[in-house]
């Protein structure tokens, strides 16, 4: 049994909806608030913007490398098929056991959680019920999915544009507190001053804040043409991220000011209060909680369909990996990825989970760019629908970020790094008990 046996999922993505999941995949809750953690690790409006910039276009280089291999191998499961195909099944499992099993359900809980936050702040619910909120809203997720991947987009189309008005918002609101005054957004800020080599260490936060553009390869089993309409619906989908960030920021920095945007822990709603009063924090509030409900269906989506390629390969249990005949979706891998993640969303586990499987997020990364190289020499004189320009700098210039990332992340938090490693590390006795349990059943 493997991914593509029948039962299988249907071509039901157009290009609209492809794009909406590489901008609802990356625009969840970071923007909102990391911003003020690259105020506070530069020195001016135009080192800040500039930041943004560059972090758009390092992360377009990974997403050109995503579309040629989305565009080679179009189906579900993404990275695991690539290092599946390149590598072998064993550097597969490794990553389906860290980012399957830990990173993404772990990302739900955490995110879900946050649209508990402002769910619950904008309704005036008390705290008591953020753990029960955060847990229906992924139950209400994955029963969605449960219908297929069409009514899984109707409602991401949904909540993208909702968080893209939440955003267009943000940009009115901070354009008129400028009052025309825009040569002081750019200008140095004498308070902050910082010193060398800081400027490279805010790139961290904003790199972390562009992640989640892969969920689109993890579904391009159900893309429409997916040679022409994955690489379209990425670079259509990070050129709207990149043009998104670089105005809200542009409208923090004129309505608070550089030192006020590094000084505030809730930008977005500073930003709001300073012309609504609190009816603009609650606003906001709102806008925040459909951006982070969004992020939480495609990572469950984009999961599921990692877990049940795993399933069907037979590195998880075999139930896993079918596909519903009727909805076409892959109900028992939905269900198992919402029960783990309510599990961790309840006992709230999933905040330590994350930092130790952070590294091994980046080296999923690395590696699965990576397989291009194999791809491209393995597959020499196979035409290919989509070529990544100025190969191989683009390519290694994302590996070498990657890798920079890995470093910085590890001088940084050397013990979660650390626990990270051992994490993947422990999925080696796994993934050969598990074949050894496959021999003994077959």
């Amino acid at each position: 049994m493997t991914a593509e046996t029948s039962p299988a999922y249907l071509r039901r993505l157009g290009i609209w909806d492809a794009a909406a999941i590489v901008i609802g995949g990356v625009i969840g809750g970071g923007i909102f608030r990391t911003a003020s953690t690259v105020a506070e690790r530069t020195s001016s409006g135009a080192q800040l913007l500039t930041l943004w910039a560059i972090g758009g276009l390092l992360t377009l280089t990974g997403v050109l490398c995503y579309a040629e291999l989305g565009a080679r191998r179009p189906h579900a499961g993404g990275v695991y098929i690539y290092l599946r195909e390149a590598f072998g099944q064993l550097p597969a499992f490794l990553f389906g056991w860290t980012m399957a099993l830990i990173n993404y359900p772990g990302s739900v809980a955490a995110v879900a959680t946050t649209f508990a936050d402002y769910f619950c702040a904008a309704t005036g619910l008390p705290l008591m019920w953020v753990k029960p909120v955060a847990a229906g809203a992924i139950t209400f997720i994955v029963g969605v999915n449960f219908f297929g991947i069409k009514a899984g987009a109707r409602m991401q189309n949904l909540f993208t544009v909702l968080k893209l008005s939440a955003i267009t918002l943000l940009v009115v609101v901070g354009l008129v507190l400028a009052r025309g005054h825009f040569g002081a957004v750019m200008a140095a800020d004498v308070t902050h001053p910082l010193p060398p080599g800081a400027f490279l260490g805010a790139l961290l936060p904003v790199l972390f804040t562009y992640g989640g553009f892969h969920y689109l390869n993890d579904l391009a089993g159900e893309v429409r043409d997916p040679q022409k309409t994955l690489p379209r619906a990425l670079g259509l989908g990070l050129g709207g991220v990149v043009v998104c960030y670089v105005l809200v920021n542009f409208a923090y920095l004129a309505g608070l000011g550089h030192a006020g945007l590094a000084a505030s822990q809730a930008p977005a709603a500073d930003l709001m209060r300073k012309l609504f009063g609190e009816r603009g924090a609650t606003i906001i509030a709102v806008g925040i909680a459909c951006s982070t409900f969004g992020y939480c269906s495609i990572a469950i989506a984009g999961g599921a369909r990692v877990l049940q390629t795993m399933g069907a390969d037979g590195m998880f249990f075999r139930a896993v990996g079918r596909i519903d005949a009727r909805s076409h979706a892959p109900q028992v891998a939905l269900a198992v990825l919402g029960a783990w993640a309510i599990v961790l969303t309840v006992s709230g586990s999933f905040g330590q989970l994350l930092d130790y499987t952070t590294v091994g997020e980046w080296l999923s990364h690395a590696f699965g760019i990576a397989t291009l190289f194999w791809y491209r020499r393995r597959f020499r004189d196979e035409p290919s629908p989509y070529r990544v320009p100025f190969y191989p700098v683009l390519p290694l210039l994302f590996v070498c970020t990657v890798f920079g990332v890995i470093i910085a992340t590890t001088i940084h938090s050397p013990g979660d790094a650390g626990m990270s490693l051992l994490l993947i590390l422990a999925g080696v006795p796994v993934y050969y008990a598990w074949r050894a349990r496959q021999r003994s059943t077959a």
